[in-house]
């Protein structure tokens, strides 16, 4: 069987830019499963939204009221090759690094069921914040026979620990939004009678990281030094930490934020 045509795909992730917020929103219903395509879209859209003046903060989302994400489209992996398979593995892992390299906030607004490859692109978002609701949040991979392959297995340990990590993805249990946050998985959870007023107070509590509120190009770095920084040694980290401070004494925020405080003032960044 050849691998899975790829050409004229469909629109299965939407992107939208307002008020300094992108929000990229995963359309592929009834699960929002992901395919290659979808990838390929969520990953161009990635790279738009980094080279962007005019974003500071990207919330990625899914459409409906019922799912965020429930992972890799089943359908479509049914028909694609072992060696297509591989390769699409390997450009969704490389698409959940572009998340966690590009130097811009990432938010992960969790509308619906965050299962399986949901869970994994969540999980390579910088913050989560969750819909309260019957929704489910886990990794049961090992109920298919395989593992969580798009970073579930790394990102998860790092997230809440290597015993707990192991206990979730060798039961394969999910679980609520709530117990989600006392793992420490979000940032906190909403309260919202719909997934468009979810979304709503997702774009509202980013407003804090945007400016002229927040200091953006700050936060990018503070995560660029974070992400990088705890993959290396620490002398190393501590070097970068050193090249991103120097950037941003340099920069127009750190000037005006000094000055905001020295006049005590509320400053007014620029995201510069």
């Amino acid at each position: 069987m050849t691998s899975p045509k790829t050409d004229a795909p469909a629109t299965l992730v939407t992107l939208a830019v307002e008020g300094g917020i992108a929000t990229i929103t995963l359309t592929n219903p009834p699960a929002n499963g992901y395919s290659y395509d979808l990838m390929r879209q969520l990953d161009a859209h990635v790279l738009e939204c980094r080279m962007r003046e005019d974003v500071h903060v990207i919330v990625i989302t899914g459409q409906g009221e019922k799912f965020f994400c429930a992972g890799a489209d089943i359908a479509a992996l049914k028909v694609m090759t072992p060696t297509f398979k591989y390769a699409f593995c390997l450009h969704a892992n490389e698409t959940m690094q572009r998340l966690e390299q590009t130097n811009k906030l990432v938010v992960a607004a969790l509308n619906g069921h965050t299962v399986g490859g949901g869970l994994e692109v969540a999980l390579a978002c910088d913050l989560r914040l969750g819909r309260r609701g019957p929704a489910q949040v886990g990794l049961p991979e090992v109920k298919l026979g395989v593992l969580p392959g798009t970073g579930g297995t790394q990102r998860l340990a790092r997230a809440v620990g290597k015993s707990k990590a192991m206990e979730l993805m060798v039961t394969g249990r999910t679980f609520s939004m709530d117990e989600a946050k006392t793992l420490g998985l979000l940032t906190d959870v909403l309260e919202a009678d719909s997934a468009a007023a979810f979304l709503g107070k997702v774009r509202e509590w980013c407003k804090q990281f945007v400016p002229p509120a927040g200091a953006s190009k700050a936060v990018g770095l503070i995560k660029r030094a974070v992400q990088t920084g705890a993959e290396v040694p620490l002398a190393e980290a501590l070097g970068l930490e050193r090249e991103l401070q120097q950037q941003l004494f340099l920069s127009k925020d750190a000037q005006e934020g000094m000055a905001a405080n020295r006049e005590k003032r509320t400053p007014v960044f620029e995201g510069r």
